[in-house]
C-alpha cells in the first residue's frame, strides 16, 4: 500500500508520551494566531501583555468546554464510561464547544480589565480563522472528520491533490475531505478579514462577520459529514450554525441601526 494512504498521525514519541501531529498543528495555529493578533492589537494602541494575560485563561477554558460539548452531546456513551470523560487525549473535542468558551472567556475578561470586547473580538478574530485553518488539517492527518464516499467521476474530475485523496482513502474507500473544504472556506474568510480592516467597519462588525460566514460554511459542510455530534434527530454544529447566524445578523442589525454605534474599528 502506498504509505500516503497511512500518514501517522502519531509525530514521535517522548518514552511513553506520544506527540501527535494534531496536537502539532494546534499548537502551530495558536502560535501563528497569536503572532498576526498580538502585532494588531500593539498597532491599536492595547497593552503587549493584554494578549498573553488572555490566552492565559482562554485557551485551557476552551479545551474544558470543547471537551464538556462534545461529552454532552455524546452522553449516551459516556453515561457508561465516565472514567473515559477526562482522557481528552483519546480524542473528543468539538470547535462550537471552544468557541463558545473563548468567547465567555474573552468577555468577562475585558470586563475585568476595562477594554472594549468588542475591540476585541475584532482584532482576534483573524487569529481564530488561523487556529481552525491550520487545526483542520490535524484531522487530515488523524483520517477523520471527512464525508461521505465519493463516486469515481468526482476522482475523475477533482482538482484536489491526488496525495490529498489518498490520504483520505480508508480501508479502500475514498471520502470526501470535508476538513479541506472547511479549511479552504476559512482561508476566504481570513482575506475577506484582512481586507475589511481598511474599510471603516462599526466596532464588532468584523467579529460578527467572522461568525457568519464561518457559520453558513459549517452548516453546509457537516451536512456532508459522517462524523456528525446529534442532538435528537438534527447534526448539533447546524443548529448552532442557525442560531449563531441569526444571533450575529441581529446583533449586526441593532448595533449599527438600533443602537448607532457611532465607532469604527480604525479608531483606538
Amino acid at each position: 500500500m502506498n504509505a500516503l494512504l497511512a500518514i501517522n498521525p502519531i509525530a514521535f514519541s517522548l518514552g511513553p508520551i506520544e506527540v501527535r501531529w494534531y496536537g502539532i498543528l494546534i499548537a502551530t495555529g495558536i502560535v501563528l494566531a497569536f503572532l498576526v493578533v498580538q502585532k494588531e492589537m500593539v498597532k491599536r494602541g492595547m497593552d503587549p501583555d493584554f494578549l498573553t494575560d488572555l490566552l492565559i485563561w482562554a485557551v485551557p477554558i476552551s479545551i474544558i468546554s470543547a471537551r464538556i460539548y462534545y461529552v454532552i452531546f455524546m452522553w449516551d456513551y459516556y453515561k457508561d464510561h465516565t472514567g473515559q470523560i477526562i482522557q481528552i487525549w483519546q480524542g473528543g473535542i468539538a470547535i462550537h464547544g471552544a468557541l463558545i468558551g473563548a468567547v465567555i472567556t474573552a468577555y468577562v475578561f475585558t470586563k475585568k480589565r476595562g477594554v472594549s470586547f468588542w475591540k476585541t473580538a475584532d482584532i482576534v478574530a483573524p487569529g481564530l480563522l488561523i487556529g481552525q485553518i491550520i487545526g483542520r488539517w490535524g484531522n487530515f492527518m488523524n483520517q477523520e472528520a471527512h464525508g461521505g464516499p465519493v463516486s469515481e467521476q468526482f476522482l475523475e474530475t477533482t482538482i484536489i491533490p491526488d496525495w490529498i485523496m489518498k490520504q483520505m482513502t480508508i480501508e479502500g474507500v475514498t471520502y470526501h475531505p470535508t476538513f479541506l473544504y472547511e479549511s479552504l472556506w476559512n482561508v476566504v474568510a481570513l482575506i475577506i478579514i484582512l481586507l475589511l480592516r481598511k474599510v471603516s467597519l462599526k466596532r464588532g462588525e468584523m467579529f460578527l462577520f467572522y461568525l457568519t460566514w464561518y457559520s453558513i460554511g459549517r452548516f453546509f459542510i457537516e451536512g456532508m459529514r459522517t462524523d456528525s455530534l446529534y442532538g435528537g434527530v438534527l447534526r448539533a454544529a447546524q443548529v448552532v450554525s442557525i442560531v449563531t447566524i441569526i444571533v450575529a445578523v441581529s446583533l449586526f442589525i441593532y448595533r449599527r441601526y438600533i443602537k448607532k454605534v457611532d465607532v469604527n474599528y480604525q479608531d483606538d
